[in-house]
């Protein structure tokens, strides 16, 4: 399957899961990525658009954490450097950010995140 597949698939199971996990109301996806022409993608950097900012978000305080932010992968994809960037940055914030290769990674992250205590 591709990271867009595996991804579909994810949230489509969080919208199947909503009533045993209310919070998944929340999980969203942060399109940074994908081609487009010079002028879209011109438009989208001065809107804000920064390179290797997590797939998905899930603004949902668990534990210690504000929230959990995922960077999707295919089984063997590979992080480019800004994304580990933004996986470290996010992790010194508060946040659990984290890569999952594939949906059996992505929904164990996030139904262990859904199940931490409210607060430590």
């Amino acid at each position: 399957m591709t990271e867009a597949q595996e991804q579909i698939a994810i949230i489509q199971w969080a919208a199947y899961n909503v009533g045993k996990y209310p919070e998944l109301e929340l999980l969203h996806h942060i399109p940074n990525g994908g081609s487009r022409n010079k002028i879209e993608a011109a438009n989208l950097k001065r809107q804000g658009v920064k390179p290797g900012v997590p797939d998905l978000d899930l603004p949902v305080a668990r534990g210690k954490y504000h929230g959990l932010r995922i960077e999707m992968k295919t089984e063997t994809g590979k992080e480019s450097s800004e994304q580990i960037w933004w996986r470290e940055k996010l992790t010194e914030q508060g946040y659990f950010a984290t890569v999952c290769h594939g949906f059996e990674s992505a929904k164990r992250t996030i139904e262990w995140y859904l199940n931490l205590k409210e607060d430590l």
